[in-house]
């Protein structure tokens, strides 16, 4: 059965306060090969490329990345039991090709990533798999599970989220709400994929904000968060989305905590039985184009497994 929504409508921040380094990485390396056979004057040719990632087992530990970093091509092993937080800050800087192996049982309730460009221009998130969910622990009172992506209260430039698979979280999957109230920075959603996640999906607060091309999912297997949840001041734009909920929570929920937002649909679909719902004098516009048959899909390079992503293979 899936899990009740949260009534609460408050705004906390995930605790990611462990401040461990990594101690020990192993290096993985896989083959991945492209042919090609051209016939040209009797002969055929091929090509081949190799893929290298490094797999980290998760031991509590944090990483830390800053202005102009990248940091790509990592497989995170979760069946240890334990954690690990990514936190990126400063400006300029790239999350790619990353996959988490096995469910995060860690009990923590943390945010797997704490992010934020905090320099005014624009990072990037891109290629990354968490499609084996989270327990419902946390460490705090207040919380309820694992969150899969943070955007920090100081985010004051935009963020780029391209090619994700979020899976199984208990306490959003990407949680970018928190700038409406801070550094006002914006963040948009591509090409991702999100489902059976608690509280919401994809979660937006400040006006340039948007989901585009992506899809939401929500059966009766897992957690039953809403699919997208706007908050103040707005405005979000939702276009070439398929939120298919089956009938659970709200399909698009806006406002919060008494504070009105506006929300921009087209190009979409929606399920029509989980519903808008408009809170605090919040305007959910639907255009013409808007239909009520949704059918959840995996957009063109989201990666479907761990080593997918870290290779980049699907790239």
């Amino acid at each position: 059965m899936a899990q009740n929504p949260r009534t609460s409508e408050a705004d906390t921040a995930p605790n990611n306060g462990r401040n461990t380094r990594l101690t020990r990485r192993n290096y993985v390396r896989t083959i991945a090969t492209a042919a090609a056979a051209t016939v040209t004057a009797g002969a055929a040719g091929s090509a081949a490329a190799d893929e290298e990632y490094e797999e980290i087992p998760a031991e509590g530990q944090t990483i830390d990345i800053g202005d102009g970093e990248t940091w790509e091509n990592k497989l995170i092993d979760l069946t240890t039991g334990q954690d690990i937080v990514i936190t990126a800050q400063g400006t300029d800087w790239t999350i790619r090709n990353v996959g988490f192996k096995g469910k995060n049982t860690s009990g923590t309730g943390s945010a797997t990533f704490g992010v934020a460009d905090t320099g005014g221009n624009t990072s990037t998130v891109e290629n990354v798999y968490l499609g084996d969910g989270a327990d419902d622990r946390n460490a705090s009172s207040s919380g309820h599970g694992q969150t899969a992506f943070w955007v920090h209260p100081d985010h004051s430039g935009h963020l780029d989220i391209q090619n994700v698979n979020i899976q199984g979280y208990a306490d959003n999957a990407i949680y970018a709400s928190a700038p409406g109230t801070g550094g006002g920075g914006t963040v948009h959603i591509d090409s991702s994929f999100a489902a059976n996640c608690y509280v919401s999906h994809f979660r937006l607060a400040t006006e340039g904000s948007k989901v585009t091309n992506s899809s939401i999912y929500v059966d009766e297997e897992g957690y039953a968060g809403r699919g997208v949840w706007a908050w103040a001041p707005g405005t979000i734009e939702v276009e070439g989305c398929q939120i298919e909920m089956n009938g659970q929570n709200t399909a698009i929920d806006a406002g919060a905590n008494g504070s009105a937002t506006t929300v921009s649909v087209r190009d979409s679909d929606y399920d029509e039985q989980a519903g808008i719902a408009e809170h605090a004098g919040s305007t959910v516009q639907l255009e013409d184009d808007v239909g009520t048959d949704p059918e959840a899909f995996m957009p063109e390079g989201v990666p479907t497994s761990p080593e997918e992503a870290a290779s980049g293979s699907g790239e």
